[in-house]
């Protein structure tokens, strides 16, 4: 898969291509993607067009955090058939296009669209002005064809990246998956950590997100850690070690069923499949070990291991 972030400067050709933030990559991104991917066998390039940063980020004084980072979404997205992935600039001048100027200077100019795969609800241009409607009365001008579809639906609730932010904020992992269609994750490079774990017999693996990586509720999660593409089933703990003294930023400690190596400096993916308990400040580490053994033991059952 090809990666254009923050350049404006690029023409394709014939290219079938969908639009949207794609936050979380879920089941209604996917069934886009997917969509766009089947023309690869007509001849088509296949193209992912979104922004290199989340639109509300330039809207809001906060950071905006991401279901999926920049980095996470590139990730995922090179596993499957995808030919290109455009992170366009978000900006000032992109805000202010007309959505009349996004399909000719964009979409015709640079892209050479000639199919457009989005939700039926999906709005561009200056104020958000333009829409499927639009996009449809420009086919003949442009010789483009603009497919649309419904949105996907779960227990009578629109699949949507707002929608999987409300169960993640609750730790509710296996709505939150669901509507993924695949485990939620966190990629990053495993750190030095205090080694507490390992003094307790239980080694660890630890990893500090992006700042703008949204995450569940501090807590301790049954969990899948992918090293060199193979899964080892095991237990993270998602907060600031409270009781042994409390991290400055909030971190993913992992233990691994049955692994036995040096992961330092190395690059894992862990899901979060299932929460079992909140982050609890302890009293003592003999405390804090008792309660990891009952950890180790519930995630054992989880497995079936």
């Amino acid at each position: 898969m090809k990666y254009i972030a923050g350049n404006e400067d690029f023409k394709l050709k014939n290219s079938v291509v969908t639009l949207g933030k794609f936050d979380g990559l879920h089941q209604g991104h996917q069934m886009l993607i997917d969509k766009v991917m089947s023309f690869k066998d007509q001849g088509y390039t296949s193209v992912v067009f979104t922004f290199l940063y989340h639109p509300y980020n330039i809207l809001l004084d906060s950071e905006f955090k991401l279901i999926y980072t920049e980095e996470e979404k590139v990730k995922k997205l090179s596993r499957t058939n995808l030919d290109i992935l455009i992170s366009y600039p978000f900006t000032g001048e992109t805000m202010a296009l007309e959505p009349e100027d996004f399909i000719k200077n964009i979409l015709i100019e640079k892209l050479d669209a000639k199919v457009i795969v989005v939700g039926n609800d999906f709005r561009f241009g200056h104020k958000r002005r333009g829409d499927v409607e639009l996009l449809k009365s420009m086919e003949s001008v442009y010789g483009y064809k603009v497919i649309s579809f419904e949105k996907k639906c779960w227990h009578d609730k629109v699949i949507s990246s707002s929608a999987i932010r409300e169960e993640l904020s609750k730790g509710n992992m296996e709505s939150v998956n669901y509507m993924l269609g695949s485990p939620y994750s966190i990629y990053g490079k495993v750190l030095h950590g205090r080694k507490i774990g390992r003094t307790l017999g239980m080694p660890t693996t630890n990893l500090i997100p992006s700042s703008n990586k949204l995450l569940p509720p501090c807590g301790v999660y049954v969990t899948r850690t992918i090293v060199n593409n193979v899964s080892y089933p095991g237990m993270t703990n998602i907060g600031y070690k409270p009781t042994v003294g409390k991290e400055e930023e909030k971190g993913v400690e992992t233990y691994m069923f049955d692994f036995d190596g040096d992961l330092y400096g190395k690059e894992i993916e862990v899901e979060i499949l299932a929460y079992e308990r909140p982050e609890i400040k302890f009293d003592s580490l003999e405390e804090l070990k008792v309660t990891m053994e009952k950890d180790l033991m519930f995630g054992r059952k989880y497995f079936g291991i």
